[in-house]
């Protein structure tokens, strides 16, 4: 039988929303084993006062299986 656990993080990316994800994936891989997925929960973006994005944030809710 196998137990899965999901932790919440957040991530942020000047280029992109998938690119924050993979940063946030990347850097959570560094400490969690058997990561099995992310759910992409919240997205946000900062802005300048133009209106331009400078920054992409996303809130993940990351599976990994517990050893």
């Amino acid at each position: 039988m196998s137990v899965a656990k999901v932790i919440e993080l957040n991530a942020a990316s000047k280029t992109s929303m998938e690119d924050a994800v993979k940063i946030g994936l990347k850097k959570c891989s560094e400490t969690v084993q058997g990561i099995q997925g992310a759910w992409v929960n919240e997205i946000k973006v900062v802005t300048d006062g133009s209106g331009n994005v400078t920054e992409w944030r996303v809130n993940l809710k990351v599976t990994f299986l517990v050893q």
